[in-house]
């Protein structure tokens, strides 16, 4: 059946050739952006008409009504945020009340104790601050709140040193008086005797003599006793009376007095002095033994008691730490051992004697003992040294011979020895 052809719309005046003619298709890969349009309007379309739907007067009257309704999703977020709310709330009160608490704290401490106010020296010095500064530091506090205890403390300072030195100075001036007089004592100890006194000498051009001179020596020992005593007495407890003591006993012992000589002699020996000076303590412990070997020739009874007395003394004088001390004690201890018969014994203490002063490098103290030891050992054993030469003159008394048996002549050797020490120093 032949194709019959529709007509096209259009002008119908025309005429039909012009209306055959159909349009060219586009290509197939144009097909797809040519009905992309079309697809487009449509959603287009169909999305407006929801949008026009919302300003309905239904469809607002819908969204009035759904608005008192929760759904799930909002019930769940809203718990959520009423927990977290409620935590940041109970966070907040405690931090109040620890405040709170600290502050109620501090308010009921005010008025309890003493309230520091604070100081440039106080805050200047840090707990690492040296020792001596916060000592300082303590000290200044404590005086600015006791200032009338502290000004008391300073005024009992201030007199206790006052009073301190003032005794201190009298001190002084009262053991220069009593050096003084201890000197002017021992002048009249070592007074020359003469029948012509000093003021009797017509010559003067001559100097005075620094020693007095008396007619006897009786006098002299009296002026000298009756000295030493007043410095004993009159500055009792100082250097000066304790040698003033020491040198009565010396005193007494040349009259004759041995019992009078011990007690002077012990109250030396146990003085602060003695104990301090060896050589005091020495020459105390020597006295002492004089003494009793002075009694031993006076007390016929008792002798050999006063001889081991004597003994126990030069013993006891071996044990002093000075220089001599030793040499001079085993001397003494022989001449009593001879008074007592014991020769064997006195010999060996000699020679051990003589080989101690006789060393070159001994330096001892007392030089005569080298020539008094030597007669001793001749006169006990004559081949126990050389042969003595014979010197051109004799010495100390008939024959030439010292009796350096007798205590008096052992106190006038002292007194010589003493002497020469006080002029030129101790004797080599």
């Amino acid at each position: 059946m032949p194709d019959e052809k529709k007509p096209v719309s259009g002008d119908p005046k025309k005429p039909a050739s012009e209306h055959v003619s159909a349009p060219e298709l586009p290509a197939e890969d144009e097909w797809e952006a040519e009905a992309g349009p079309a697809e487009g309007e449509e959603e287009e379309q169909t999305e407006a008409e929801p949008e026009a739907d919302k300003f309905r007067p239904e469809a607002i009257a819908a969204r009035i009504d759904a608005i008192g309704e929760e759904t799930e999703s909002d019930r769940i977020a809203r718990a959520e945020e009423k927990k977290l709310l409620d935590r940041k709330r109970q966070q907040k009160k405690k931090g109040k009340r620890g405040l709170e608490s600290a502050a109620s704290k501090r308010l009921a401490k005010i008025g309890e104790g003493h309230v520091k106010r604070p100081s440039a020296a106080a805050e200047a010095i840090s707990p690492e601050a040296d020792s001596l500064l916060e000592s300082a530091a303590r000290a200044r506090n404590w005086m600015g709140q006791h200032r009338g205890v502290f000004a008391g403390l300073v005024a009992v300072a201030v007199l206790g040193a006052g009073g301190f030195f003032g005794w201190m100075y009298w001190q002084d001036r009262r053991n220069e008086d009593a050096s003084a007089a201890l000197a002017k004592a021992f002048a009249d100890e070592h007074g020359h005797v003469s029948e012509k006194a000093d003021d009797e000498d017509d010559d003067d051009s001559r100097a005075k003599p620094l020693y007095p001179t008396f007619k006897s020596a009786g006098d002299r020992r009296e002026a000298a006793l009756a000295k030493y005593r007043a410095v004993e007495s009159k500055y009792s407890g100082t250097g000066a009376a304790i040698l003033a003591r020491l040198s009565e006993g010396a005193l007494l012992l040349d009259s004759g007095d041995a019992k009078g000589a011990i007690a002077a002699y012990d109250e030396v020996r146990t003085s602060p002095l003695a104990q301090a000076d060896p050589e005091v303590r020495g020459r105390a412990m020597e006295g002492r033994g004089f003494a009793h070997e002075l009694l031993a020739q006076s007390d016929g009874a008792g002798a050999e008691k006063h001889r081991d007395d004597a003994l126990a003394a030069y013993k006891e004088l071996q044990t002093v730490d000075m220089p001599g001390m030793k040499e001079l004690g085993m001397y003494h201890e022989a001449r009593v051992l001879i008074a007592k018969g014991d020769k064997a014994r006195a010999t060996d203490l000699l020679k051990e004697v003589h080989k101690l002063v006789g060393e070159p490098a001994g330096g001892h103290r007392f030089s005569y003992l080298e020539f008094v030891v030597e007669d001793r050992l001749r006169e006990l054993d004559p081949n126990a040294l050389p042969p003595k030469p014979k010197p051109g003159t004799g010495g100390g008394g008939p024959g030439g011979k010292v009796d350096s048996d007798n205590p008096q002549i052992q106190e006038l050797m002292r007194q010589m020895q003493e002497k020469a020490r006080q002029k030129g120093g101790a004797p080599q």
